[in-house]
């Protein structure tokens, strides 16, 4: 007897394990099940599935064609197609190369590497620049909107994501809308508040850069913390 998935108990539905499960628990009839959806008027969407699996084991599937799909009884050219389209997306990331991180730099570099990221901003904008032990950039991910201050824009957030990448170093950069990139008292109390937490867990902030239309300050270059101090121990 040929029972519909709708007869099955949930546990054992394939869309019902993989949100109890996780898809790496799923056997590979029940992944080809989701992809499938439906099975035909004779069998249900995992006999389907099954039937697939006879023909072309897992291993062979990256290499099938859609003619070849077509060939099983109940794969018409949509479930064909869904089912290709599934594996080239599954070659694709297996293929993808690691992106080559960029190399920490000089604040010139940087300054002209991130200046897009305020073009026509008019309030001020806080990223962080997230570097690893070899002074590789992992990534640049965007802190705060408004004007800077310890209390909006608090140092914990900013390392609380440094201990998400594994960063070893943090470059701070922000804009002046106004095209003053002369620091406030605001920057240099914030700058140091970071400086100081980045000395107590062992993430050293290399600079703090400010950003204008076509000029910027770097604290580091400029020696208005210890920050080349500390960077350089």
């Amino acid at each position: 007897m040929n029972y519909t998935i709708k007869e099955l108990p949930e546990t054992e539905r394939p869309r019902e394990r993989l949100k109890q499960v996780g898809p790496e628990n799923l056997s590979d009839k029940e992944l080809i099940a989701i992809v499938l959806k439906t099975g035909t008027k004779n069998k249900n969407v995992t006999e389907l599935a099954l039937e697939v699996l006879k023909e072309y084991p897992i291993s062979t599937l990256k290499d099938v064609s859609l003619s070849t799909l077509q060939r099983i009884k109940g794969i018409g050219e949509a479930k064909a197609i869904e089912l290709l389209a599934t594996i080239e997306i599954g070659k694709r990331i297996f293929n993808v190369k690691p992106k080559k991180l960029k190399k920490l730099s000089s604040a010139n570099e940087i300054y002209m590497t991130n200046k897009n990221l305020f073009f026509n901003k008019n309030q001020e904008h806080l990223y962080i620049l997230y570097f690893n032990s070899n002074s590789e950039l992992i990534e640049t991910k965007l802190m705060f909107i408004g004007t800077i201050n310890e209390s909006v824009a608090h140092p914990r957030e900013v390392f609380k994501e440094a201990y998400r990448l594994s960063a070893t170093y943090i470059v701070c950069i922000h804009n002046h809308p106004s095209n003053n990139t002369t620091p406030s008292k605001a920057d240099i109390a914030f700058t140091e508040a970071l400086r100081q937490t980045g000395l107590i867990h062992g993430i050293k902030l290399v600079d703090h850069i400010i950003f204008g239309y076509d000029n910027f300050f770097s604290f580091y270059e400029n020696k208005k913390t210890v920050i080349q101090e500390d960077y350089e121990k």
